[in-house]
């Protein structure tokens, strides 16, 4: 993949993934949080970055290494990368995003990295493209689908990795989705099942903040 460089994608509207409706919404939401808050945590609706910082911790101990190629899915500012060298690991990162305001920003930041303006579908990379694909707090957003839409960017997250996928997501047994306004909280029995689908190799962590779980995928 070509480094260095700064791409949008528009979705064709044949594939798995959004729709234009949602996806305008989800686009037009980041929009408004970046022109008021700039390059700052709440951007991405994030309380802070100590929080930001911790899921990052617990997405890395999945196992990724100093040169290892890996996929960033929803990664806002590339804040992921910038956590990753500071805790001495070097990663071949891409990064890719729906909100174009906040990408370009990752990019003024970031310019030497790569990185898609997009959402996972709207891009065709061959099964197995990067050892790790990860993704933190981007399928929390309400789509208004009973959780669909998460299930088919689990699944496509796993066909792109060569070693593992580490994402996390809101924790349904003790936030009520009747109260989370645009947000969504998941039942991890259920995306558990659902991973085991893909492949018995799977592990369960809610051990680093109240309201959150990650799962781990290995090959």
């Amino acid at each position: 993949m070509n480094k260095d460089t700064y791409h949008i994608h528009q979705s064709d509207g044949q594939t798995p993934g959004l729709s234009a409706c949602r996806r305008y919404e989800l686009e037009e939401r980041h929009r408004k949080s970046f022109a008021r808050y700039g390059y700052a945590p709440d951007a991405l609706f994030w309380s802070s970055r100590g929080i930001q910082k911790a899921r990052f911790r617990v997405l890395a101990e999945i196992g990724i290494s100093s040169g290892d190629s890996l996929l960033d899915v929803g990664c806002g500012f590339a804040d992921l990368n910038s956590w990753l060298r500071g805790e001495g690991l070097v990663v071949d990162y891409t990064g890719i995003d729906i909100s174009p305001e906040i990408l370009n920003k990752a990019h003024q930041l970031n310019p030497q990295l790569n990185l898609h303006c997009g959402e996972l579908f709207d891009f065709s990379w061959q099964d197995q493209s990067f050892d790790w694909v990860v993704l933190s707090g981007t399928l929390n957003w309400k789509v208004g689908d009973e959780g669909e839409y998460a299930r088919q960017v689990i699944s496509r997250m796993f066909s792109l990795c060569r070693k593992g996928v580490a994402f996390n997501m809101l924790d349904g047994r003790t936030l009520d989705n009747t109260r989370l306004d645009d947000l969504m909280s998941h039942d991890p029995e259920r995306i558990v099942a659902h991973c085991r689908t893909l492949t018995p190799h799977c592990e369960f962590r809610d051990n680093y903040l109240d309201h959150d779980f990650t799962v781990y995928i290995n090959r």
